[in-house]
């Protein structure tokens, strides 16, 4: 794990070298899915797994195109569908890594829903590790409560209404708790 630690600061340094938003968010997902992890009583090890996995939970997006990744808009249907591949190419990119199978399961599905209708898979409740349904949580949150160049960001209690609002749907029920 401390290996993998090592090699997952270079890889997001990577990332971040093409989309600055990135680094902060990354780093502020990792911490919040540490935090609502402990906040569930799981195990250290569990808990760390789950934070270094939130780090790396957008390693994808350095295979995602520049013209979708810097748009300062809204995506079309062909750029969002592009985007979602994030999670398969970090899906990918984490398979040459002894002992990051958990952690790029996480990866991969910290975009499933518990109602089924995330990406990439479908997953729903039962198929999705925790440690996904937790960074999925912790990437909303900070999402929201961030500035992009379409939009403001919202009051952090106004994120976690839209949050709890979408629980047991879009988010996960215990994640959500935490």
């Amino acid at each position: 794990l401390a290996l993998l630690k090592v090699i997952a600061t270079a890889v997001v340094g990577a990332v971040d070298a093409r989309d600055s938003y990135t680094h902060a968010h990354s780093h502020n997902v990792a911490d919040l899915a540490g935090y609502m992890a402990r906040a569930m009583g799981l195990p250290d090890d569990e808990i760390n797994e789950i934070a270094l996995a939130a780090l790396l939970h957008d390693i994808g997006k350095i295979g995602v195109s520049d013209a979708v990744l810097k748009k300062p808009g809204a995506l079309d249907r062909d750029q969002w569908l592009e985007m979602q591949t994030h999670c398969e190419i970090g899906h990918r990119i984490l398979n040459a890594i002894p002992g990051a199978e958990r952690i790029r399961e996480m990866v991969y599905a910290h975009h499933e829903r518990p109602d089924g209708k995330g990406y990439p898979r479908g997953l729903s409740i039962e198929d999705i590790p925790i440690g996904a349904r937790i960074i999925c949580v912790a990437d909303a949150f900070d999402s929201m409560t961030a500035n992009r160049v379409y939009r403001a960001a919202m009051e952090p209690q106004d994120a976690l209404r839209e949050i709890t609002r979408l629980r047991g749907e879009q988010f996960d029920a215990a994640a959500v708790d935490a």
